[in-house]
């Protein structure tokens, strides 16, 4: 079942189901709200929790500048063309993408962009029923648009058995996502469980004079839960500021997945973390 549009900005409230669990369902729906409460800006929300069945967004169809969370499509799709070239990545393309994605590289992206191209990458959102993510036509991969609603569809393909990508390219993904260095570590893993992996890519980007885009998408695995996050943000007045909407958010549904729970990650931005953009387009675009 895909997610249900949600209202516009005067009662975006969030729209969560579960046949399985309604009453969790629900009270999911009120810590998100709790959690977005008096904050600036326009936040996207999208959960799914595969082993109960829940799902909640927020207008988790609203479209956003990907920044560097791009990055996990673009290996996605060297992943798939590898496969079906019946070829390993090279040692090349495994170091680029070992930088693109735990360091967020920006010319670690770039090759892999180039090397991929548009048209296969176009092809491979389409495979992976990724249908309102739609390329910049100017070729700039952090002008990508992208929803929250796709951003699950995304981690899906990372974190199911699928026909898109094998299962040793899904857990190559998920390894370089679970190994980001730690001044990368906000975000969506904010209140993670004790015991829980995370997985985890964000993005950052002010655009027009400060006009901030924060993101942060994360799958979370082990101890048999399996439960996807992804927040997206524009307007916040700072990077921090964004930062903190987003594991306002994380916290409340880490909480209200594994009530009771010990957590393991505290989450905000380390000292000394420029609050710069993260270079996934040129100044001034």
């Amino acid at each position: 079942m895909p997610f249900a549009a949600a209202p516009a900005r005067a009662s975006d409230a969030p729209v969560c189901s579960s046949a399985r669990h309604p009453v969790l369902a629900k009270r999911l729906g009120r810590r998100i709200t709790a959690a977005l409460a008096g904050r600036t800006g326009t936040e996207s929300v999208a959960v799914y929790d595969r082993r109960r069945g829940v799902r909640c967004g927020v207008l988790a169809g609203r479209h956003y500048d990907s920044a560097s969370v791009v990055k996990t499509a673009i290996l996605a799709a060297l992943l798939r063309e590898a496969a079906a070239g019946h070829r390993p990545l090279t040692a090349s393309e495994d170091a680029l993408a070992t930088r693109m994605i735990t360091r967020s590289d920006n010319r670690a992206a770039s090759a892999l962009w180039r090397s991929v191209g548009p048209a296969r990458l176009a092809r491979f959102l389409r495979k992976a029923g990724m249908a309102h993510t739609t390329l910049d036509p100017a070729g700039h991969w952090g002008l990508t648009r992208i929803t929250a609603a796709d951003q699950i569809t995304l981690l899906r393909r990372l974190t199911e058995p699928n026909a898109l990508l094998t299962g040793e390219a899904r857990a190559y993904e998920l390894g370089l996502m679970h190994r980001v260095i730690a001044s990368q570590r906000w975000g969506a893993t904010a209140g993670t469980p004790a015991g829980i992996t995370w997985h985890v890519k964000n993005g950052w980007l002010p655009r027009h004079g400060g006009d901030w885009r924060v993101h942060s998408v994360g799958a979370f695995t082990g101890h048999g839960e399996r439960y996807l996050i992804a927040v997206l943000t524009q307007g916040a007045p700072s990077m921090a500021y964004g930062v903190e909407t987003i594991e306002r958010v994380a916290r409340a549904v880490h909480g209200g997945l594994v009530p009771g729970a010990r957590a393991a990650l505290r989450g905000g931005l380390p000292d000394g973390v420029p609050q710069a953009s993260d270079g996934s387009v040129p100044p001034g675009t």
